[in-house]
């Protein structure tokens, strides 16, 4: 396992910018890879217009940010506590949990609910799935807790969080989940019968990878 407090993680000169940059280099490469699984899942299975799939996928971005922002602010005030807490566990079950529940609003989803409602109450997953896999240990957020940790006030760990999940928004995800729902479409255009089944196999994926992740918070 990284070490969560390794200073040779840290730039020398820390900005906003730099921070952004760190948070960059997550977005354009694992991020994309932790994420993909969860997010591809979801869009297939929740279906929907192409509108429905980018306010998912800023949903699902949106709560990333909140979790860093959130991340840096407790990191700034609790300093290495944190990071020993992430290390034990906690990260793998709040995605197994998130993925889980997920997973569930799919089986129970109402095919032919009305499309306000089914708006509103599928936003949830896509943001709690955000928000979750933020909390996956990895070297750049382990530099962003140092520094946060180094930063000792929780406005300035808050800043930190929040220029990092600003630049881990700019992921491929921006890009492949739209396609992703595209292809979904083409699946289900004058197959009625494949929409349910479809569904049904992107929950069990979603409840099969979140029990896998909370075995490993085990």
């Amino acid at each position: 396992m990284t070490d969560l407090f390794n200073p040779a993680l840290l730039p020398r000169e820390v900005t906003f910018f730099s921070v952004w940059l760190l948070g960059l280099s997550m977005g354009l490469t694992a991020c994309t890879a932790t994420c993909l699984p969860f997010m591809s899942s979801w869009v297939l299975g929740r279906g929907g217009a192409r509108a429905l799939v980018l306010r998912d996928t800023g949903l699902f971005i949106g709560g990333r940010i909140l979790a860093y922002a959130l991340l840096g602010g407790l990191a700034g005030g609790a300093g290495v506590w944190l990071g020993q807490t992430l290390k034990s566990g906690l990260g793998n079950g709040l995605i197994g949990a998130a993925s889980i529940a997920a997973g569930l609003w799919l089986l129970r989803a109402r095919p032919h609910a009305p499309c306000g409602v089914a708006r509103a109450a599928g936003g949830t997953p896509p943001l709690l799935l955000g928000f979750s896999l933020s909390f996956t240990p990895c070297a750049p957020l382990a530099s962003l807790l140092a520094l946060c940790a180094a930063a000792g006030e929780i406005g300035n760990g808050a800043q930190f969080g929040l220029a990092f999940g600003l630049g881990a928004a700019l992921t491929p995800l921006l890009i492949l989940l739209p396609l992703i729902g595209l292809f979904g479409q083409l699946l289900r255009d004058n197959r009625e019968w494949l929409t349910r089944w479809i569904r049904y196999g992107a929950a069990l994926v979603l409840i099969a990878i979140g029990i896998r992740r909370i075995l490993l918070a085990a």
